[in-house]
């Protein structure tokens, strides 16, 4: 498994050349959008509220910089970070200097925050009408101004399941995909002729309608207990072997009719037979009795569409 960022990213490098952005987001989504951006070839700063007195010199204030700094030190490779307090005059400055030559803003407060900052969408926008800005909040509305996380936005949707955590914060991932999507929305937007030519726009993204969105096939309920992708079908399945697991994704007839044939199951793949208990039971028989490197070879030979576990 790759842990290189740059294998997912999947972005044409200079596509966002000669953009400014700027970002006030902290945590993991709006870094993580920023991080697509800069891929993208955008050029970004970062302004984080200003360390404490004392503190050690290019020491992150982002909350990600003391929890996992090399995951900080990866969103943020390439993008310039300085620090100033909003709340101060000095600091309102050192914004302004940069906001006057920015093209894109990326925040992640709630909309109360903003205001109190005087950088919500509606004060900036009079200031800077050529200015795209993508506000990140937890839920959308009225709601926005609810705390929350990545888990509570995923149980909102009804993606958390027992006392398990999830593994992996697919709220705030596909939040900033969404808000990496929703700037070069509004940048296409500001290119094109007559009306929308040069003018800025304000978009809200709230992560869990991210969390929504990707729990879309649960809602559908291809991922229930009755789904195919959700365990009823035999070939769709996580399986124990003697010396580990395998992930198995049969789910087409053909790949499905050559796994019930090396598993010794009889009759055409239908989906009646690969819902039945009998069919589940024989096809986790024959995993039970063949090692990781065994059914790598035989996905190997037969075409089949399986990944051995520890």
């Amino acid at each position: 498994m790759s842990t290189r960022t740059d294998t997912f990213l999947n972005v044409i490098p200079n596509a966002l050349k000669g953009v400014r952005v700027l970002t006030l987001a902290l945590n993991l989504p709006g870094p993580a959008a920023v991080m697509r951006l800069k891929a993208m070839g955008a050029h970004c700063t970062k302004l984080e509220p200003l360390a404490p007195a004392g503190s050690p010199a290019g020491m992150p204030t982002d909350p990600m910089g003391q929890y996992k700094p090399a995951a900080y030190a990866t969103l943020h490779n390439g993008v310039k970070v300085v620090q100033a307090d909003l709340k101060s005059a000095a600091g309102q400055k050192k914004l302004h200097q940069i906001l006057a030559r920015t093209d894109v803003l990326v925040t992640s407060f709630r909309p109360s925050a903003l205001r109190k900052l005087g950088v919500d969408g509606a004060s900036l926008l009079k200031q800077y009408p050529g200015l795209v800005m993508v506000a990140i909040v937890g839920a959308p509305g009225a709601r926005a101004e609810e705390p929350g996380h990545d888990l509570t936005y995923m149980a909102d949707q009804g993606l958390v399941s027992g006392l398990a955590l999830p593994p992996s914060l697919f709220a705030d991932m596909g939040g900033s995909l969404l808000t990496s999507e929703a700037v070069l929305q509004a940048l296409l937007l500001r290119q094109r002729p007559g009306r929308a030519a040069g003018k800025g726009h304000y978009l809200e993204i709230a992560l869990s309608d991210a969390a929504g969105y990707l729990g879309l096939p649960h809602r559908w309920g291809l991922t229930t207990a009755e789904g195919s992708v959700g365990g009823a079908h035999a070939g769709y399945q996580v399986y124990r072997c003697k010396d580990g697991r395998v992930a198995v994704a049969a789910l087409e007839p053909h790949f499905a009719a050559r796994l019930c044939e090396a598993a010794g199951v009889k009759g055409e793949a239908t989906r009646k037979l690969m819902h039945a208990p009998k069919t589940h039971e024989a096809i986790a028989s024959f995993f039970a009795q063949h090692t990781r490197r065994q059914l790598d070879k035989l996905a190997a030979d037969k075409d089949l569409p399986f990944h051995t576990l520890k």
